[in-house]
């Protein structure tokens, strides 16, 4: 990990530097526990407010929905002021509306408190990112971004597991959980120190080292030249495709928690298998690390490599998606039994049950090969635009993922309802989630456009930042 060696002066050496990359990093991938908590928990929430599987998909789907609004507003702010304050107020609000989530008395204030931690959320990732952007070396950009995508991508697994776990017998339990921990990070923020925007740049290195300070701002007037930029929308539409099949994801748990009630398992011990399968199904994610060392490596080959990279990762995992959702699974675990017992008999089956084997290396495989896509579209956006204006593009090209992972997460349960008639359960879902990968395809195509366009953008930002150090 590269961190430079600006903001003498603001608050400590490398080992406050390093402190302060670390909290980012572990925050985002905390408060994306707080997103994957509720998918798990379908089944005993809408049993204790006496209502459909459907309507808490929905409470999910308007939570990834408002989330990616608010964090328009909270990046276009934090382009234009202190970013610090803003991300300790967001890690507050999401901790507040995940404790209001774990009191709530019926569906309506629950839908209530989730919004509210979905407008919370929308601050640390945008913000969070700026800030991230700010301490990374552009050569490094792809494996440091790999680590900021995979802590979120493991957060959203910790809150299934943890969903899965400490909510089997009360699903209040983890909300309460998180809330506490949400206030721990809250006051983690405080030692942080407050880093000065544009000091990753080369080109503005020296004249900041030197006591420069880089006062550009974004402007509405900067909105239409962000959108002019063709790798921009290209970086930002491809999130309205990919989404709504990452989206349709979150309804893995619930796939193998049927798979389980069909094999004659009682519905507590089949939520727990569904989370436990999920959550070890997905840990191919964890090699979005190679995907970034790939996408640097490319990328000082040809300045189209990071989009080729992440292209061919999204095209090539389409196959083995399909397999993973048809391949049957034999479940052996101890009906019944505590939420360990159940983990330890899984791991087990791993290794003695030839079809779980071949699903957990199907799965690898493909979550490995779409995780190329993270670290590369992080570091792109920080390539093809000036340090003022990263924030507030990601967070756009949040808002058009949210829509996306939204309308996947909806649309697929609607999609799992229509199918029921020819596809009884659980087949019904994995003919379901099948048909929604084939979203990977367009978004494989923008890419390659993507690896068209950035080259000309990246320069023009080089040459923008030159202009600029030369008048600091």
């Amino acid at each position: 990990m590269t961190v430079t060696s600006g903001g003498h002066g603001r608050g400590g050496g490398p080992g406050h530097r390093l402190y302060s990359v670390v909290v980012f990093v572990l925050l985002a991938s905390l408060d994306n526990v707080a997103i994957g908590l509720v998918p798990p928990l379908y089944g005993p929430i809408s049993d204790a407010f006496d209502v459909s599987g459907r309507l808490l998909g929905l409470v999910t789907a308007i939570s990834f929905l408002v989330s990616a609004v608010a964090a328009v507003g909270w990046a276009y702010v934090g382009d234009r002021t202190n970013r610090k304050p803003l991300l300790m107020v967001g890690t507050l609000v999401w901790a507040a509306g995940t404790g209001g989530s774990a009191l709530a008395g019926g569906y309506l204030t629950f839908l209530a408190a989730q919004l509210v931690a979905a407008v919370g959320l929308g601050a640390v990732g945008s913000v969070g990112f700026s800030v991230v952007t700010d301490l990374i070396s552009p050569t490094r950009r792809g494996l440091v971004m790999s680590f900021w995508g995979l802590s979120q991508g493991v957060g959203t697994l910790a809150g299934t597991l943890v969903g899965g776990l400490l909510g089997a017998t009360d699903w209040r339990r983890p909300f309460l959980t998180l809330t506490g921990v949400g206030l721990v990070a809250a006051l983690a923020y405080l030692f942080t120190y407050d880093i000065r925007r544009g000091q990753s740049e080369p080109e503005l290195a020296d004249r900041l080292d030197a006591g420069a300070e880089y006062d550009y701002r974004i402007s509405r007037a900067d909105l239409p030249r962000i959108l002019a930029r063709r790798t921009n929308r290209w970086l930002i539409l491809q999130g309205l495709t990919a989404q709504a099949a990452f989206g349709s994801l979150v309804w893995l748990p619930v796939l193998f928690a049927e798979r389980a009630e069909a094999q004659g398992y009682s519905t507590s011990t089949a939520v727990v298998v569904g989370s436990v399968f999920a959550t070890l199904f997905q840990l191919g994610g964890v090699l979005s690390i190679v995907g970034g060392l790939i996408g640097d490596a490319v990328q000082r080959r040809t300045p189209r490599g990071r989009a080729l990279v992440a292209a061919v990762g999204i095209l090539a995992a389409l196959p083995f998606y399909l397999v993973l959702f048809f391949v049957p699974v034999t479940i052996d675990v101890p009906d019944g039994a505590s939420g360990g017992a159940v983990v330890g008999a899984v791991l087990a089956s791993v290794f003695t049950e030839p079809s779980v084997g071949l699903s957990l290396l199907t799965a690898v495989v493909a979550l490995a090969l779409t995780s190329a896509n993270s670290p590369n579209w992080f570091a792109l956006i920080a390539d093809v635009n000036p340090p003022e204006h990263r924030g507030t593009v990601y967070s756009l090209g949040n808002l058009v993922n949210g829509i996306g992972r939204a309308a996947g997460n909806g649309l697929v349960g609607v999609a799992f309802q229509g199918l029921r008639a020819a596809f009884p359960p659980p087949l019904n879902f994995a003919v379901g989630l099948a048909a929604f990968q084939l979203f990977f395809i367009p978004t494989g195509v923008m890419y390659w456009l993507a690896s068209r366009t950035s080259p000309a953008d990246i320069e023009n930002v080089h040459d923008l930042l030159q202009s600029r150090a030369d008048h600091l």
